[in-house]
């Protein structure tokens, strides 16, 4: 599902080009997929963001998948000091377990988020009834049509926690980022697992070998949609992660940085730069580090944790 949503979102050299997805064995995790995309982002990004970004300008992101525990993290060559890094457990409950990341930030500030894919507001610009979990109805499996407290008495039921941590360590311009970034990565949680849901009846049949030709040939048409011709992408073969990076925990298939298409314009000459940022942002006190528990989804020095969907 998420080959699709980026298969949907990229065109005209914006969206997801997939560099490498080959399957891997991990001495701790057992076997898993890794993952590595670039993201190029040409008009998401805020004014202020815009300001100090070149033109061209991508985010790498590497997955390490070892369901139902995963590890996925981004980077920008172009701005060392950012990071998002995002660990994933899945459970089957309802969101109780609220000790699960305790192991891994168990020395961190955290805000705890709950979404819920059926009743959580999202932007208008990206609502589609076919995708409404209050609406859609799955044919092969029964399920859907979730209505108010939904997760308290729909079965099977699971739950995605996520522990995110977002880092952008440039004096001045530190809590508005992460701030920042920690919206986005929850609207973004919101967005792809209600597509996910709305999307079962496309993948709730197939075999991991069905799988894997999808992404191949979605992955491949998407690299082709955004102006990308690389060599054809391999989905099977003999994990090429180093052991150094492979010990570190990652996240399954990562959800596209942002539904939109970032404008990474270059301010024009004669047009003064901005000094202040977006009268949608709050500016807290730059002083203080700001972090971010979302049912999967953390910020700063504060990690997030999701609960469940």
């Amino acid at each position: 599902m998420i080959s699709k949503h980026s298969h949907e979102q990229s065109d005209r050299g914006e969206g997801v080009e997939v560099v490498q997805n080959e399957p891997f064995e991990d001495p701790h995790h057992g076997n898993g997929q890794f993952t590595e995309k670039r993201v190029y982002l040409n008009s998401k990004l805020p004014s202020w963001a815009r300001a100090v970004v070149p033109k061209i300008f991508y985010v790498t992101e590497k997955a390490w998948n070892y369901y139902p525990y995963t590890i996925t993290e981004y980077t920008c060559s172009f701005l060392p000091k950012f990071s998002i890094h995002i660990e994933t457990k899945y459970e089957d409950n309802k969101g109780s377990n609220d000790s699960i990341f305790d192991n891994e930030a168990k020395d961190l500030e955290r805000e705890v988020c709950f979404i819920d894919i059926a009743c959580d507001e999202i932007p208008e610009r990206y609502y589609k009834e076919s995708e409404d979990p209050k609406h859609f109805k799955s044919e092969k499996t029964g399920r859907g049509q979730l209505r108010e407290g939904w997760r308290d008495s729909h079965q099977p039921i699971m739950c995605s926690y996520k522990l995110v941590t977002v880092k952008f360590e440039v004096w001045g311009l530190q809590t508005r980022v992460e701030q920042f970034v920690h919206k986005v990565v929850r609207d973004i949680l919101l967005i792809g697992h209600r597509q996910a849901f709305a999307w079962v009846d496309e993948w709730y049949d197939m075999t991991m070998d069905e799988v894997r030709e999808f992404e191949r040939a979605t992955q491949e048409a998407t690299n082709k949609k955004i102006g990308v011709f690389p060599p054809a992408i391999s989905i099977s073969g003999i994990a090429l992660l180093p052991s150094s990076v492979r010990s570190a925990p990652s996240s399954a298939p990562s959800t596209p940085l942002s539904t939109d298409a970032p404008e990474f314009l270059s301010i024009p000459k004669d047009r003064p730069r901005k000094k202040s940022a977006p009268e949608t942002l709050t500016l807290p006190d730059p002083e203080k580090k700001n972090t971010l528990n979302l049912p999967g989804v953390h910020s700063s020095e504060k990690p997030c944790r999701p609960k469940s969907e």
